[in-house]
């Protein structure tokens, strides 16, 4: 087997890893990322020194280009799955701060109303429901969880 052969292999397995696992990746790449471009020095070192200059161009183009080719689809994959994390994160916090506005200001109604505690837990809660179902759908926090929630913005209502 040539050794550039071997490279195609290595950095073909790198991307799987890659593209699997990020984490255990970038532990690898820190370790190990001294000996990838040792290899790849002497990889291309070798035939430098059996061949002139355009024997040697010719004779790395076709290896050449399929490792740009891995390189780019590891680059466009390790994006791509940034780029998800990215927004949905987004997507999340706006829901969370949706959620927290809507409640927030059925609590300073409430106690503008001078509802009962009953009262005005259930006057947000249906509040809540009624403004911002969608933040409810995609957080779908537990019962209890909204409702010490919807408490305790009522207690901060009240203070203010």
């Amino acid at each position: 087997m040539s050794p550039i052969f071997i490279l195609a292999l290595a950095i073909c397995a790198s991307a799987f890893i890659l593209i699997v696992g990020w984490p255990l990746v970038a532990i690898l790449a820190r370790v190990a990322g001294s000996v990838i471009s040792a290899a790849i020095l002497a990889t291309l070192a070798v035939p430098a020194v059996a061949s002139t200059g355009s024997d040697l161009l010719t004779a790395l183009a076709p290896s050449l280009l399929d490792l740009a080719g891995v390189v780019l689809t590891t680059l466009i994959g390790f994006a791509t799955v940034r780029f998800q994390r990215w927004t949905g994160i987004q997507i999340e916090a706006r829901h969370r701060e949706a959620l927290h506005s809507a409640i927030m200001t059925a609590a300073r109604v409430a106690v503008a109303r001078k509802l009962a505690p009953d009262a005005a837990t259930e006057f947000v809660s249906s509040y809540v429901r009624n403004s911002v179902p969608d933040a409810l759908k995609q957080l779908a926090p537990p019962a209890d969880t909204l409702d010490a929630l919807v408490r305790s913005r009522l207690a901060q209502a009240a203070e203010l």
